[in-house]
């Protein structure tokens, strides 16, 4: 296995451990897998969300709204170098929400950007987008990858 490809083992676990730990609501784990000055682009307004506390004030808020979720992603592919890498795919989240009401979700678009700091991976960048109709001006909820 090539160096690169052990690198890319590497943040395919690291995105498993952030699907582990929204699955737990688990912010603590999540800071430890974010870089401190994350820039997210998040479906949430507003446009960008700067810094890991404005990262996982959006997941609380998610926790916050489902008893239980999940989180998945699909068709993660990788382009990785020395330091930096970066990774698209598909994710939806899923589950109950807390008035007992299950939602299956809605895929979006993923890309994640991480630089090596200090020796290990961490996700400096994630965008989330939702397609959307030009003519309508509407989001595009129910594609599938």
């Amino acid at each position: 296995m090539t160096h690169h490809e052990q690198d890319e083992a590497e943040l395919r676990r690291h995105i498993e451990r952030i699907i582990d730990a929204i699955g737990a609501k688990d912010p603590d784990a999540l800071r430890q897998l974010y870089a401190a000055d994350v820039v997210s682009f998040d479906v949430e307004p507003p446009l960008q969300h700067v810094g890991i506390d404005s990262k996982l004030r959006n997941w609380i808020n998610a926790f916050a709204v489902f008893d239980r979720l999940s989180y998945e992603v699909r068709e993660l592919q990788f382009a990785v170098g020395d330091d930096v890498a970066f990774g698209h795919g598909f994710g939806r989240l899923s589950g109950v929400l807390q008035n007992g009401a299950t939602t299956p979700g809605m895929w979006v678009r993923v890309s994640y950007g991480f630089r090596r700091i200090d020796g290990r991976w961490s996700l400096v960048h994630d965008h989330v987008s939702v397609p959307f109709d030009v003519t309508t001006g509407k989001g595009v909820a129910d594609l599938e990858p």
